[in-house]
């Protein structure tokens, strides 16, 4: 008769597969909590070590300004550019808004509304 492979036989683990469950799940909660902090950025970073600090060298009041002329230019064209853009996206999802015109020599006329024009039926 064999009494461990029996139905009602306690269940038993060898100690090292309970060890290595244990560091598989430790290290499955590292992997967890890598991939929450990639995944959210903008959760607070917590230090445990009281020796860690660290310095923005770049914001700080006495930071020289890093920005040439070129940069400057070029951002100004990239923002008036948006603008430009934003208009158009507006012009086109409300097109129940007034259309402005600034070319004096622009000019319209509605030949269905005329008292002259034919009369059609829908």
């Amino acid at each position: 008769r064999n009494y461990f492979n029996r139905p009602s036989a306690k269940v038993t683990e060898d100690p090292e597969e309970s060890m290595e469950r244990e560091q598989i799940l430790e290290d499955m909660k590292k992997m967890k909590k890598l991939a929450v902090d990639y995944l959210h950025p903008e959760l607070p970073v917590t230090v445990t070590d009281p020796y860690a600090c660290g310095r923005n060298y770049f914001n700080r009041p006495s930071a020289e300004v890093t920005e040439d002329p070129e940069e400057s230019m070029e951002r100004e064209q990239i923002l008036e550019d948006m603008k430009k853009m934003k208009k158009l996206a507006v012009d086109y999802l409300h097109p129940e808004l007034p259309v402005t015109v600034t070319d004096p020599y622009a000019c319209g006329r509605n030949y269905f509304n005329l008292p002259s024009a034919e009369v059609t039926e829908d």
